[in-house]
């Protein structure tokens, strides 16, 4: 089949390009940049120059595809809000592009603000959106499916890890060398789902090659992993002392990522490994990070 994807060139979204064509799917891949153009060409993808905010080059992608598979998202924080309403314009146009067609259109969500304190499953409604997190991308897609596309999410855990990983734990690293201390709140019991990233992506091929049915799915390969044992390994591995905050003291060390640092969001993903046959193969979140390439200074 072909596929178009957006966000074809980032973290999860080049790993999912990968995993299509090498399983003799057809890409054609969202670039917004020289660079990431040549990269995505290298795979064998088939480059459409554009971007989120050309809402004209989503449409056209999604024109020239048998379905949507959508990744892209802007992780600048400090305009978290303007990002969000720009992700929502992307999937209208996208759906709208797909509507009576019966084709797939797959989006991007997460597990970590659906349950917490408590194990999260795929039977969850996604969260509403708020104030203070006003990402929505599952309720703006599933507008579309009374309008003829087969609409499901991929909600991935708070951490995709893997070599080359900038997300959240890298950031833990860089504010344990900024604070000469590697931290977890209270007792560090907090836990966070883990999936690595060539794991994601196969579930976000699995669920385009089953026509987004069933979902939507969790890609999630660990249910939750202490913050705490995060916290030791950082610590080892930079030398650094492991220590315990008050909950009073954690925006004090992690600014605005403690809300991050301080969430209890596991999560299960029994119901997509039985639905789409998909078993994690990939290391463990904690025996990936115990690996210097880690912890190498960003290139």
């Amino acid at each position: 089949m072909r596929v178009f994807v957006t966000g074809a060139t980032g973290w999860v979204g080049s790993a999912v390009v990968k995993d299509l064509l090498a399983q003799g799917h057809q890409v054609l891949g969202l670039a917004r940049s020289d660079k990431g153009a040549q990269n995505l060409a290298a795979t064998g993808a088939q480059v459409l120059r554009g971007s989120l905010e050309d809402l004209a080059s989503l449409r056209q992608g999604a024109a020239q595809a048998d379905g949507v598979i959508h990744t892209a998202f802007n992780h600048d924080f400090s305009k978290f809000a303007e990002n969000c309403e720009q992700e929502r314009l992307a999937i209208e146009a996208i759906g709208a592009e797909l509507e009576g067609s019966g084709r797939p259109f797959i989006v991007s969500s997460g597990v970590a603000l659906l349950t917490p304190g408590r194990v999260s499953t795929e039977d969850e409604q996604p969260h509403a959106p708020i104030a203070a997190f006003p990402r929505a991308p599952e309720t703006t897609a599933a507008t579309f499916a009374a309008r003829g596309v087969r609409v499901t999410a991929i909600r991935l855990a708070p951490t995709v890890h893997g070599l080359g990983d900038h997300g959240f734990v890298p950031r833990l690293i860089g504010i344990a060398r900024e604070k000469g201390v590697s931290a977890y709140v209270g007792a560090g019991s907090n836990r966070w789902p883990a999936v690595h990233r060539l794991d994601a992506a196969r579930v976000y091929r699995l669920a385009f090659e089953h026509g987004a049915e069933g979902g939507p799915f969790h890609a999630v390969a660990e249910e939750g992993v202490p913050f705490r044992q995060i916290a030791e390994v950082i610590g080892r591995r930079l030398n650094l002392p492991v220590v315990a905050l008050a909950p009073e003291d954690a925006a004090g060390h992690f600014g605005w990522f403690a809300r991050f640092a301080e969430i209890d969001c596991p999560s299960s993903s029994a119901r997509t490994r039985s639905s789409l046959g998909w078993q994690p193969q990939q290391p463990t979140l904690l025996a990936d990070l115990d690996q210097p390439g880690y912890f190498a200074p960003a290139p």
